[in-house]
């Protein structure tokens, strides 16, 4: 029995739903590969599911090309590259066609684990006689850094659950399968965007009695796939797509407080432009004063509204995805905070002794008496030596006041 997924691979481009700009670019890309373009490799990058590796078999189908597929997973090493794409890169086709080299899943290369891997794919690429396509889920990785300057970048974008409904529902109506819309569109959404993973349930669930039911669906269960939250800033920079920004934080493993932060520290190296930037942070700042309310009134059902703003409303805050390269970092205000604190708690410690020896609290001290004690132990350094035996202070101590 061939499974549905090899049944129903699209036999044209135009089979493949929802990347039509991404497909017209490679093609283009192909077909004027010959007239000496700067660039020799293109780079197509984008999630599981979304069409990368059958829209370059669509293509080499239309245009009458042999195409040469090899797993970057399985030829990791300079020894591996250069003997089998190296080799194939140079040399003219059996049957005297036009060819086409996929490299699929480079994700899979380790760096520099995997022994000049890359430096070696590079050299390939400025040797080739024809073109490459090299498929990725993350490009931005910096092991890629050299790669990507050799290479034309093009996204394929994660598809829409209605994108995935009709390739369902088409399936479904070819294979006799009884549905109704609702339960079919559930199982769109529970693939998050991936085809492929839709089409493997839809044949699961269907295969004993033909048949798509809301109670199977839910013995499904969700498919969880964690992401990091580079991944998600990617989603949320990279788009203007509402669909695909809102879920940019669903499956990742990180709390709210730090994905705002994540966000702050890196959205003015992504967004140049002083309207964009001033619009994602009048989003950034909403979400803000949503969460203080949130957890002075323990309304916790209005957090979505904040996820709403942190990732669609910043998203759609740009005219248009800036398509530079931008090396993401964490945030550094954590560390300022702890810095401040332990400046604080150093504070705290010194009027806890104060107040020890005037009956007051540390908090008066702080407001009235510290003051003047950082004056008396800058100016006059004998009293204040006199005071820092009288409160037991330890070196760090006064040195805290005389600064």
């Amino acid at each position: 029995m061939i499974p549905l997924t090899k049944k129903y691979l699209p036999k044209t481009s135009k089979e493949i739903i929802g990347q039509d700009t991404a497909i017209n670019n490679l093609k283009e890309f192909i077909n004027n590969f010959k007239k000496k373009q700067k660039k020799k490799a293109i780079l197509i990058y984008g999630p599981s599911g979304s069409g990368k590796t059958c829209s370059v078999y669509t293509l080499a189908n239309e245009l009458n090309l042999e195409i040469l597929e090899v797993n970057a997973s399985d030829t990791r090493n300079k020894e591996g590259i250069e003997s089998n794409i190296g080799a194939a890169s140079v040399q003219m086709s059996l049957f005297s066609k036009g060819k086409i080299i996929l490299i699929d899943e480079i994700d899979g290369l380790s760096g520099t684990r995997d022994r000049g891997g890359i430096n070696a794919l590079c050299s390939v690429i400025e040797k080739t006689g024809f073109p490459l396509v090299l498929t990725a889920t993350n490009p931005w990785d910096t092991k890629f850094s050299t790669l990507r300057k050799k290479c034309i970048l093009i996204e394929f974008h994660t598809l829409n659950y209605l994108s995935v409904f009709h390739i369902l529902k088409n399936i479904c109506d070819k294979e006799k399968i009884k549905y109704d819309e609702e339960t079919l569109k559930a199982l769109a959404r529970k693939s998050g965007g991936d085809a492929r993973a839709a089409i493997n349930d839809l044949e699961t669930l269907s295969r004993e009695n033909k048949k798509i039911e809301k109670s199977s669906l839910d013995e499904l269960g969700e498919r969880e796939q964690l992401e990091t939250i580079l991944q998600a800033l990617m989603k949320i920079f990279k788009t203007t797509d509402v669909n695909i920004a809102i879920s940019a934080l669903d499956n990742v493993d990180e709390d709210l407080d730090k994905a705002i932060l994540w966000i702050d520290e890196n959205l003015p190296k992504e967004y140049e432009k002083p309207k964009d930037l001033a619009s994602a942070y009048e989003m950034l700042s909403r979400a803000d004063v949503f969460k203080g309310r949130i957890r002075r009134w323990q309304h916790w059902r209005f957090l979505v509204y904040i996820n709403a703003l942190i990732t669609a409303g910043i998203a759609v805050s740009k005219d248009e995805k800036y398509h530079k390269f931008v090396k993401y970092s964490p945030t550094s205000r954590i560390l300022k905070i702890y810095i401040a604190n332990m400046r604080h708690q150093k504070r705290k410690a010194i009027a806890h002794k104060i107040g020890m020896h005037t009956h007051s609290s540390s908090k008066r001290v702080i407001g009235s008496t510290l003051p003047y004690l950082k004056i008396i132990f800058k100016k006059n350094k004998d009293i204040g030596n006199k005071i820092a035996e009288e409160l037991d202070l330890d070196k760090e101590e006064v040195e805290w006041l005389k600064k």
